[in-house]
This record gives structure tokens, C-alpha cells and sequence, in this order.
């Protein structure tokens, strides 16, 4: 595997990431009940509730604490504290999530001591406040969803007695996707814990009445309650230690940890169900099994076009791997694989995945477009698969997209792409063949005169055999 040597350029240009806090909303986003305010200018909180309500097609609530040139000065705790009184009178929330921009931690405020005056002046002992620091120079949209997660986690577990429940901790994926998982483990008569669970919250069912916090959302008591689960399955094998909820509760509470990819792919999905089979003793059911059979017809009925594949993956690091293994089962090698993430194992992981084809792939971290476009072009890339920022691999190379993560916005339904699961697998799959064979039909014409008419034009006898197919 081929790493770019400006992996760890100082300025990126279109970045294939969003900033810490962005990622931050998220989890908190799939705890029932929970709002959010961001510590900072009312910028940052408009600019989160735009993108991620273009993506998921929902109203998107996050409160500021609207620091201005004074706070800047004088420092932000007024605003903070008049800011979560606002909150609380207008959402009554059963959660409340603070999460730092770039300017409350550049000026250096201390929220956890902020937090904890306010609980006190406010007798607020009841109502759970988790603090985040997520400054845009901290990290990723990545590294903001696993932070908070954590920080969700480690705020409410309690000493628990043990109990027949299992932990699912699920990173940032389309609410089709959790609802799919949900799905598979209800086949497999599996009691479980799912965090964070946005399936509802952020793909709400129509309702005449508008409600400001939606129902659903993985329950308090629930999360409360994960430290005396048998196991905990964390889909999260790019992400460290130190931002592991799963890692978090293994130490603290010595609940057994089995860390998975996402279950897109046929070997990573099997991989999730023998998981499930160790911890719980449930077997496979003959619906997932006919699934299974439906997934492998369909790797059948498509390999014969998709060896013709060279697909440029990019995206969240988890995301990323799960792809690019999917890809490499059914022959549309990867030839550029970029995150917007600095993340060491994800090198690891697919580097040893790809010595098994003894092919090569240039791996871009921390990487913008403009290198992702020019290493595609260079590796001859005719497929490209991710969010919607791709979309200039498209316009300006003419690399067709497949829409897959977060954000999709120059397209509807990004929160119900399906990509995980024997189905969903079946799905993407599905797409990314037909997406090969719109592009081939599209220009083969050209395809053809460029190959027999134009290059056999010095040798005319050899290009009217070829033309013609009577020979060779």
C-alpha cells in the first residue's frame, strides 16, 4: 500500500471531514429526551443545524450560547448559564449536552467548572449535563462522534448487577442502517442495548403535531444500565482506546468487549453474526440465512461486470474499511482509499487487507479533494464511493458516485440509504454494479472508437478485424 507523502499537509483544501462539534451533536442526538447546546457563536450552532438537517431532512434543534466580541473578552460564563436557563424553559430536556467551538476553547473556558456552578446554583442534581470539548482543531467529525459518545457513556453508567442484556455501540450510520441492526437482533431473539439509537429521533414518522424533542432515542436507565451488560459489541475497530465507549466500560466495569467492523460485506457481516453467536448462543435464523444465500446470487450475477472496477473509497474511517473490504470481495479493487481522519489502525487494518490481492492503493489521511482528485485520475479510478462531497470527482474527471455516509445533500433520503446486513450489502452492491455499467453503456461508443478505430488507424488491416470480430 502507497501513503501520499502530504498526508499531514498544514492546510487542506475541501477537506473530506467536518469539524469536531458537528460530530459531537450526533450521539446525543440518539439519547431519548436529550438537547444540545453549543458553547460558542451563533454561527457555529446555524452552521451545524444546516448540515446536518440537510442531510437526515429533519428539523435539527441546537441551542447556542451566543458569545460575542465581549464574552470573547471578558469570558462566556453569563452567556452559558443564561443560555442553558433558556434551554431548559423552552425544552424541558431529560439530558442536555455542552459541546465547545473553537473560540470557548481558544479563550480557554472551563465548562466542567461552569457546569458545575450552574447545577448547583439551579439544584439541578437530577438533570444529567455532559459536558464535550470539541474544538474544531481538536480532530474530525469522526473523532467528535466517538468523543461524545464516550463522554455519554462514562456520565451516566452506574454500577449495575449483571444481566442478560448486550451492548450494541454503533458509530455514525444511516438511521436505515441502525434500524436494520435492530432488526437482525430482534430475528435472533437478542435482549440488547443500542447506543446511540437515532433511527427515530433522526428519521421521525410524519406527525401533524410537531414535537421539539422527538421521540425515541436510546433510554437513560438503559445506558444507566450498560455496566452490568454480558457483553458489549462496539462496530468501531478504527477508533482508539481512549475514545472507546466499549474500551470505557471493559476497564471500569470489566464488561467483555468484542470490537467489530461495520457489517457491510459479506465476511464482516458474517463476522457480526458469529459475535452474536459466541455471546448469546443464538443461532443464524433461516430468514438471515436466505438473506445470506441472496447476498451470495447476487455476487454471482454481478461479477462479471464489477471486475472491471477501480473505485476511489473515501469518508469516515469505519466506513472507509467496511467499503473497501466489500469491494475487494467482488473485484472492484480499490485504488484510492482517503479519510479526513489522522487514524493509524485504519493504515493498519487495510494495508493487511490489501497484501492478500498484492495490489496497490494509495491510502490518503487527513486528506482534501484536490488530492483525492488527482490520485484518482492518476490510478485510472471509474468509480468513486462516499458522500456527496465527491460529487467533483464527477463533475470535473467524470468518476461516477455512488452516495454513501455523511453528508448527502445534493440528493434526498441520505438517512435511508441501507448499507449494512446480508440486505443491505445485497443493496449497495446492486448499485455500485449498476452504477459500472450505466457509466460503460454511457461510453462505450467513444470507448470503442478510441481503442479500435483511432488506434487502429496506422494499421488498417488489423483495426477491420477487430471491428469486425471475424478473427483473432
Amino acid at each position: 500500500m502507497k501513503r501520499d507523502k502530504a498526508n499531514y499537509r498544514n492546510v487542506n483544501e475541501n477537506p473530506c471531514n467536518m469539524c469536531m462539534p458537528m460530530g459531537g451533536i450526533l450521539p446525543f442526538k440518539g439519547v431519548e429526551q436529550s438537547m444540545v447546546i453549543l458553547h460558542g457563536s451563533q454561527g457555529c450552532a446555524t452552521y451545524m443545524r444546516r448540515h446536518i438537517a440537510e442531510h437526515f431532512n429533519e428539523p435539527i434543534d441546537v441551542a447556542s450560547s451566543a458569545l460575542n466580541e465581549k464574552g470573547t473578552v471578558y469570558g462566556g460564563e453569563k452567556n452559558r448559564k443564561q443560555g442553558l436557563d433558556n434551554l431548559i424553559k423552552l425544552y424541558s430536556p431529560g439530558i442536555i449536552g455542552i459541546l465547545t467551538t473553537c473560540l470557548a476553547e481558544t479563550i480557554g473556558e472551563d465548562i466542567g467548572r461552569i457546569t458545575s456552578d450552574y447545577r448547583n446554583e439551579h439544584e439541578l442534581h437530577r438533570l444529567p449535563i455532559i459536558t464535550v470539548p470539541t474544538p474544531g482543531y481538536g480532530g474530525s467529525h469522526t473523532e467528535g462522534y466517538w468523543l461524545a459518545a464516550k463522554q455519554i457513556v462514562s456520565g451516566l453508567a452506574r454500577q449495575t448487577p449483571r444481566h442478560s442484556k448486550i451492548n450494541i455501540i454503533v458509530p455514525h450510520i444511516s438511521p436505515a442502517d441502525i434500524r436494520e441492526i435492530k432488526r437482525i437482533l430482534d430475528r435472533m431473539d437478542i435482549d440488547f442495548t443500542l447506543f446511540p439509537d437515532f433511527s427515530d429521533t433522526l428519521d421521525r414518522p410524519f406527525s401533524k403535531t410537531y414535537k421539539k424533542i422527538p421521540n425515541g432515542g436510546t433510554r437513560i436507565a438503559d445506558i444507566a444500565a450498560m455496566p452490568g451488560a454480558a457483553a458489549t459489541v462496539q462496530i468501531g475497530i478504527t477508533i482508539d482506546d481512549d475514545l472507546s465507549p466499549g474500551r470505557f466500560l471493559e476497564r471500569e466495569f470489566g464488561v467483555p468487549l468484542y470490537n467489530v467492523p461495520i457489517p457491510t460485506g459479506l465476511e464482516n457481516m458474517d463476522l457480526f453474526m458469529n459475535v452474536l453467536t459466541e455471546i448469546t448462543g443464538s443461532c443464524m435464523p433461516l430468514s438471515l440465512e436466505q438473506e445470506r444465500g441472496r447476498l451470495l446470487d447476487c455476487m454471482i450475477d454481478s461479477h462479471k461486470y464489477n471486475f472491471e472496477g477501480r473505485s476511489v473509497i473515501f469518508g469516515e474511517p469505519e466506513l472507509v474499511y467496511a467499503v473497501a473490504k466489500t469491494c475487494m470481495e467482488n473485484g472492484i479493487f480499490p485504488v484510492v482509499a482517503a479519510t479526513g481522519s489522522k487514524n493509524a489502525k485504519l493504515a493498519e487494518l487495510l494495508t493487511a487487507e490489501i497484501d492478500k490481492y498484492e495490489r496497490q492503493v494509495v491510502l490518503l489521511m487527513d486528506s482534501d479533494f484536490d488530492q483525492i482528485r488527482q490520485n484518482s485520475t492518476s490510478a485510472g479510478a471509474n468509480i468513486a464511493i462516499g458522500h456527496s462531497d465527491g460529487r467533483y470527482l464527477t463533475e470535473r474527471e467524470g468518476i461516477p458516485l455512488v452516495r454513501l455516509g455523511f453528508p448527502i445533500h445534493d440528493r434526498v433520503g441520505g438517512q435511508r440509504v441501507l448499507s449494512v446486513g446480508y440486505l443491505g450489502t445485497t443493496m449497495l452492491l446492486d448499485r455500485v454494479t449498476n452504477t459500472l455499467l450505466e457509466n460503460k453503456y454511457k461510453n462505450y461508443r467513444s470507448s470503442m472508437y478510441e481503442q479500435f478505430y483511432h488506434n487502429g488507424h496506422e494499421n488498417n488491416i488489423s483495426g477491420k478485424i477487430l471491428l469486425s470480430g471475424t478473427e483473432g
